[in-house]
């Protein structure tokens, strides 16, 4: 297959530029992604007849894969990042579209754990080649752009949930099948229509672990933990409490792409503006108030609009993530991206493998203790958040660091 330098980008049609295939995988993934965690809740309780510790035990092995992410490595020995990120993802949409064929216990375990293969190792590669493709002075801004071109391929999904779930009396089958043919479909034109791009920069093909980039291992770690808690619960919250069905719950999510698609850009340029150090530390910060506030719905009885409300504050603050890519991209050697990109993604899923089964567990007993233990993690986040220097670049990763 031919190859193109990313420097000589700008002499190919737009469509076919290296950020042209960013845009094209952003849409695509979110189509058959966030459709299966839009039915997701509603199909395991209501055909699977799961509870919370079955709902735990379904999201840890959901991130397996993620724990593993650091196998991408061996896998690069022998092929391209660009042509993993394309078989990932045409994996992820494989077996999203056979997902409701499989409504057992152990079918839905095992169509769960070939998705999220999917779904984790495109994660890893595309990670790595946003930070290749995309320039250190354009990255935060872009970042956001992509952000919103995936919720905006999202919205157009939950729109037609909402729209025709009930009217035309839709069945899982049918909706798992298109979106997630979808995906493979656009995966295929990645593998057909965009030239091999070559980065200046070969990429390191081994396991990396450097001392300089402890405090970007650490926040990984804590945003796996955070975020998985709010991946399981807060959405099954509002089906297990407040007994959200399909349509309701999608509309819920709706709310929230349609805030992200004008909010991302925004975000991009908050990151570019404030730098890393303060993004951050707002959103650890907000994050803190909103994990608290969930507790305070089991506590004190809050209805079912402060818990939409936070649902959608929750996604807000989650956005500003992008600070922590361009964090690492300030920080590291151009060589470093793929292989310390594998093993971020893979030190970001421990906790995930082992608190969704653990809180499950908890969620029985107390589910106000879960988001209280969030809380406390996203505490850990804003202490760490705080050793990141105002202008983090190589030699100057921490605020330990001497430049």
């Amino acid at each position: 297959m031919k190859t193109f330098s990313t420097t000589r980008s700008h002499e190919l049609p737009i469509w076919r530029r290296p950020i042209a295939m960013l845009f094209a995988m952003a849409i695509a993934m979110p189509i058959a992604f966030s459709t299966w965690l839009a039915l997701l809740n509603n199909f395991v309780i209501e055909v699977a007849d799961f509870d919370g510790a079955d709902i735990g035990l379904l999201h840890s092995v959901r991130e397996i894969p993620g724990f593993l992410a650091i196998g991408v490595i061996a896998v690069l020995l022998f092929m391209r990042e660009q042509v993993l990120i394309v078989v990932s993802l045409a994996l992820l949409g494989v077996a999203t579209a056979v997902t409701a064929h499989f409504p057992t216990m152990g079918g839905i375990l095992t169509i769960t754990m070939l998705s999220s293969i999917g779904f984790h190792y495109y994660e890893t590669v595309n990670q790595s080649l946003q930070l290749q493709w995309i320039a250190k002075d354009r990255a935060p801004q872009m970042l956001g752009w992509l952000s919103a071109a995936a919720s905006a391929a999202t919205l157009v999904i939950y729109l037609g949930i909402i729209s025709t779930w009930e009217q035309l009396g839709l069945e899982y089958t049918t909706v798992y099948l298109a979106t997630g043919g979808v995906t493979a479909l656009i995966a295929l034109f990645c593998f057909v229509a965009y030239p091999q791009f070559e980065t200046p920069n070969p990429q390191t093909k081994k396991l990396i672990l450097r001392k300089r980039y402890w405090l970007y291992y650490v926040l990984n770690f804590f945003a796996g933990a955070r975020r998985q808690i709010f991946v399981v619960f807060a959405g099954f919250m509002m089906v297990e409490k407040f007994g959200y069905d399909v349509h309701e719950i999608t509309s819920l999510y709706l709310i929230n792409l349609v805030i992200n698609m004008m909010a991302a850009p925004l975000m991009g340029k908050a990151v570019a503006r404030f730098g890393e150090r303060r993004t951050l530390l707002f959103e650890y910060a907000g994050l803190v108030l909103v994990f608290l506030a969930y507790g305070g719905i089991y506590f004190f009885g809050w209805g079912v609009l402060i818990a939409s409300a936070l649902y959608v504050l929750d996604h807000l603050f989650f956005a500003l993530a992008l600070a922590l890519k361009t964090y690492f991209q300030k920080i590291a050697d151009p060589a470093d991206i793929a292989p310390t990109a594998a093993v971020a993604f893979t030190i970001n899923h421990i906790a995930a493998v082992f608190l969704p089964v653990l809180l499950g567990l908890l969620w029985i007993v107390s589910p106000a203790a879960v988001f209280i233990f969030a809380a406390a993690v996203a505490s850990g986040s804003f202490l760490l958040a705080l050793l990141i220097p105002r202008h983090p670049s190589k030699g100057n990763e921490t605020v330990f660091s001497r430049p």
